[in-house]
């Protein structure tokens, strides 16, 4: 989704994708309609561009290789043990009291999600040899 800055004039900056293709049916109807907003210190005063691409631009045109295929599958793994984890009413006071003993240590994770993603993780990847 688009990012837009408002101010009293009304729209400032806007940056992101405004528009996206509906799939429909198996194809799509529309376009790609994008935003973009230059931060980048400069004296040409047009910071502002706006572009339209077909609705196939950022379709995939390689097959998925063995790697992305276990990238994947150990996300899908991983968010749904810490989907069951986190409501896991056995484990959730231990986990939330792991959770502030790692909080302020270097490296620590800084939300609960964040830890248990972590926690999941390292549990997927001890099994899998990974």
């Amino acid at each position: 989704m688009a990012v837009m800055k408002v101010g009293a004039a009304g729209i400032e900056t806007i940056s992101g994708a405004m528009k996206r293709p509906k799939k429909q049916n198996g194809h799509n109807h529309g376009n790609y309609l994008v935003a973009v907003h230059r931060k980048a210190e400069t004296t040409n005063p047009n910071c502002q561009r706006v572009y339209s691409y077909d609705a196939d631009r950022y379709k995939r045109d390689t097959p998925l290789s063995a790697r992305e295929l276990e990238v994947r599958g150990r996300f899908s793994a991983v968010a749904a043990a810490v989907r069951t984890r986190s409501k896991d009413l056995m484990s959730i006071s231990s986990d939330q009291a792991a959770f502030l003993a790692q909080k302020d240590q270097p490296g620590g994770k800084k939300t609960m999600k964040a830890y248990l993603w972590k926690v999941c993780g390292d549990a997927w990847d001890a099994e899998h040899g990974a």
